[in-house]
Order: structure tokens, then sequence, then C-alpha cells
């Protein structure tokens, strides 16, 4: 969710950049859209990895 958050505050920078010819301004928008999409993907990568955890837990508690 906070990687959304911060693809969208990125885009309304660079939105804001655009119209007022503020490059600075689009630049740190881009960087924020990045580091959200890092954070999404670093969460979904998290989520997948304790997911696998939890079933090499369930298949081991199933054979004691």
């Amino acid at each position: 969710m906070e990687g959304k958050k911060d693809e969208l505050k990125g885009r309304v920078k660079e939105a804001a950049g655009d119209l007022t010819d503020d490059k600075s301004l689009k630049a740190e928008g881009k960087a924020d859209r990045t580091g959200g999409k890092v954070k999404e993907f670093l969460g979904d990568a998290k989520d997948k990895g304790e997911e696998i955890v939890d079933k090499v837990k369930d298949k081991v508690d199933r054979k004691k």
C-alpha cells in the first residue's frame, strides 16, 4: 500500500513539474514513482517468501 502512495505522489509531482516547467519537481516525481514501484516489488517478494516458509512449515509439521 505504501508503494502505491509513493507512485501516486510521484505522478502528481511529475504532472505539477510539467505544468510549471519545473524540471527538478518532475525528476523528484519520477524518483518517487520508482521508489514506490520498488516498495511494491519488495512487499510482494516478502509476501511470497512468507508464503513459501509457511508451506514448508506445514509439510514439516505433517511429517511429525
